[in-house]
């Protein structure tokens, strides 16, 4: 009798833990399949950020869960684990199997999904995530990638974001390209804290976009990288609906082009670029928009980074953080003032609101690793604007928390979803690769 009790007790016991299991397989991979479920609720396109600026993230105001409850049933052990199966299934039918098919010029992974915001009503965006080499002999260079995010909704807005990573010559040079083109729904709240606090300072307008920047890196030392690039931005806002809003909203009334030359150096001793888990990053850009070369104001842009990855023990969990200043001089049009908001600066207000002539924010990350490809990620951090850099006041800080899910769609390449909080605002974010 105690033989027997003891032999279904072990049944029992293995059964659940086999069930358990897969539904927390199921339950991680879920976030992944939810992603097009999410975008519906999105508030916010990829492509209103501003064009320096742009990080091709897909944001919304709210998420959703699903929860699931055991009930204990004799049910086949291979059911269960063919159930549990499909969802792999169906993401490795979209490309997303973490490998990379050297065999494939581009090995693409494709995640569609629809979405819907009140200013673009319903439309479906698109993330294809391409890994490619150009040497396959090339044993030192990482993966390359070409990421495109692109949208169309109802209303007629559409855009897409292209952001490729190239690496070459056993990675002596790299060579990288940001662009997009859109016509989307943007944001004004004016200029400085004190204007975008107010919530009836609210300009809306559609923003006919258009942004080019293609840089070449040339390694110099060991964990040392110099670099040339252009950039070219063109805006042009239409529809200008200004409400009850007080600003100086004018000068949406005149198109903005800015082209500039620029020239980096930097510090770079991270292990990946696209996902690093060690390592350290220091940078120095700085650009100069000239009307000699086609812009139609004089003004300089300098970018400060320093970013830090320390991997905790043999978990696979990193901390990172970073602190990041753009600061400006001259007359910069509107759209090129420095940003907070959006999916990589200070997550959680929205993108477009806060701007002003210089920016200076600080961020910690804690990046917790799971089993298989699954990953969550706990962060907070600040921020400020001012019209000078003298001017930055710790009265004046826009805070920032929240909580993302990860999912590794390629080796080193994670789908994130983010949800952000801050002073009075919220985000969430559909992207593709770490925040910073």
């Amino acid at each position: 009798m105690l033989i027997r009790r003891a032999k279904r007790y072990q049944t029992k016991l293995y059964k659940t833990k086999l069930y358990q299991t897969k539904l927390y397989q199921t339950r991680l991979g879920l976030p992944l399949l939810l992603s097009s479920s999410l975008l519906l609720l999105t508030s916010q396109s990829a492509f209103a950020d501003t064009p320096s600026q742009t990080d091709g993230t897909l944001h919304v105001d709210n998420s959703t869960y699903i929860e699931s409850t055991y009930v204990e049933s004799d049910v086949d052990e291979s059911a269960q684990v063919e159930q549990g199966g499909w969802i792999d299934g169906l993401l490795e039918n979209l490309g997303a199997d973490g490998e990379y098919d050297q065999d494939k010029v581009i090995d693409f992974s494709v995640l569609p999904g629809p979405f819907y915001n009140p200013e673009m009503s319903f439309g479906v965006g698109v993330s294809a995530i391409g890994l490619y080499q150009v040497d396959k002999n090339d044993e030192v260079s990482q993966l390359s990638t070409l990421i495109i995010n692109g949208f169309a909704s109802a209303n007629g807005s559409l855009g897409i974001a292209v952001a490729n990573k190239t690496f070459l010559q056993q990675d002596t040079l790299r060579f990288y390209v940001d662009a997009v083109i859109a016509d989307a729904p943007e944001v004004y709240y004016g200029r400085g804290y004190d204007e975008n606090r107010q919530d009836d300072n609210k300009v809306t307008f559609d923003n006919q976009q258009l942004s080019l920047a293609p840089s070449l890196r040339k390694r110099i030392s060991a964990q040392s990288f110099i670099g040339i690039g252009m950039d070219f931005n063109y805006s042009s806002a239409d529809d200008i609906d200004r409400g009850q809003s007080l600003v100086d909203s004018s000068m949406l009334v005149e198109s903005s082009r800015s082209v500039g030359a620029s020239l980096l150096v930097n510090y770079d001793s991270r292990d990946s670029v696209l996902s690093p888990r060690s390592g350290r990053l220091v940078e120095l850009d700085s650009k100069w928009y000239r009307q000699e070369f086609g812009s139609q104001a004089d003004f300089n842009v300098q970018s400060l980074l320093y970013s830090e990855y320390l991997s905790i023990g043999e978990s696979g969990d990193v901390l990172a953080w970073q602190v990041h200043g753009r600061f400006t001089q001259g007359d910069v049009p509107w759209d090129q003032l420095s940003a907070l908001g959006g999916g990589g600066l200070l997550r959680g207000y929205n993108s477009g609101r806060y701007r002003d002539e210089q920016m200076l924010l600080a961020q910690v990350e804690y990046r917790l690793n799971l089993p298989g490809r699954h990953g969550m990620v706990f962060w907070g951090g600040a921020g400020g604007l001012a019209d000078n850099i003298d001017k930055l006041s710790a009265d004046e800080i826009l805070p920032t928390a929240g909580v993302g899910y990860r999912f590794e769609v390629k080796p080193k390449v994670n789908l994130r979803l983010d949800m952000g909080f801050g002073n009075g605002d919220s985000g969430f974010y559909f992207n593709v690769n770490e925040a910073f």
